[in-house]
């Protein structure tokens, strides 16, 4: 059996959390949405990629903002379709040189007969994502008549700060020795890595991950086994480990405690593997 992605096994455990808070069955699942018992199955073991609808549909019925697992469900469709492999540039064909296209007609020009192409037909989704496109362009729209607009003196007014939702919920000394995902601290676009993967002895892989929103770092690990576990730490800071407990959780990404407000220069991450034997550190 093929072993899931640590982006969709990261959300078929957020999925089967949502559900337990739920208190709800598979087949009331079943009956309170359009998906069937044996596809809740699916989407929460992440044998099946689950619709975003299915993702927010659980997270109204567990009373809890989507923001965290939609963000997770982004990570697991990129892999689900494909998108997460191919971003590889494809490499340029040396041939002949395609003629050019032919020139639109003027008025009075002669008829292209048969051969003239037939006009494009819309299918149902053409029309869907026409409009998207149509509903994207006014939502822009409307926000730039209500941005402010600058003096006459032709000064460019600053740009209004972006609302993040769900909003981090800690900052430097304050996020010290907390969850990086329930504070909303590593969602994308707010956490990057702090230099490349390591890839240890044992086949697992380590990062420090940082967040500017929320002025904190923490260690990150995958591939790992159950008994390992990963270290991060800083000048001036008490280290903050998360050890690998069961083998679901060598399945998934897995993070330690946030060290917050600390130096990025002197972090330093360490993977402690099962068994006792040396542990290896990064940067050396």
């Amino acid at each position: 059996m093929t072993t899931p992605a640590p982006e969709c096994a990261a959300l078929a455990e957020g999925l089967r959390a949502a559900r337990a808070r739920t208190g709800l069955s598979l087949a009331a699942l079943a009956e309170r949405t359009p998906y069937s018992k044996s596809s809740w199955e699916r989407y929460l073991n992440g044998k099946l990629p689950a619709p975003r609808q299915a993702v927010e549909a659980l997270c109204a019925m567990a009373g809890e903002p989507p923001g965290r697992l939609l963000a997770l469900w982004e990570l697991a469709d990129a892999e689900w379709s494909g998108r997460a492999r191919s971003t590889a540039p494809q490499p340029v064909t040396r041939g002949p040189v395609a003629p050019a296209p032919p020139t639109t007609p003027g008025p009075g020009a002669p008829d292209a007969g048969p051969t003239a192409a037939r006009p494009r037909r819309f299918r149902p989704w053409h029309l869907l994502a026409l409009g998207a496109g149509a509903a994207v362009a006014a939502a822009v729209t409307t926000a730039a008549l209500w941005l402010p607009v600058g003096p006459v003196s032709g000064r460019t007014a600053a740009p209004a700060s972006p609302v993040l939702d769900p909003p981090p919920g800690c900052r430097g000394e304050a996020c010290d020795g907390k969850d990086p995902d329930g504070m909303a601290c590593g969602l994308p676009g707010r956490a990057d890595a702090l230099g490349p993967p390591r890839r240890t002895s044992t086949g697992a892989h380590v990062e420090i991950r940082y967040s500017t929103v929320c002025d904190a770092a923490w260690g990150r690990v995958w591939h790992a086994r159950a008994g390992d576990a990963v270290e991060v730490s800083a000048p001036g800071a008490p280290p903050r480990r998360v050890v690998i407990r069961t083998p679901a959780d060598a399945r998934v990404y897995r993070f330690t405690p946030m060290l917050g407000g600390v130096d990025r220069a002197g972090l330093h991450v360490c993977f402690l593997p099962a068994g006792g034997t040396a542990r290896e550190c990064h940067p050396e």
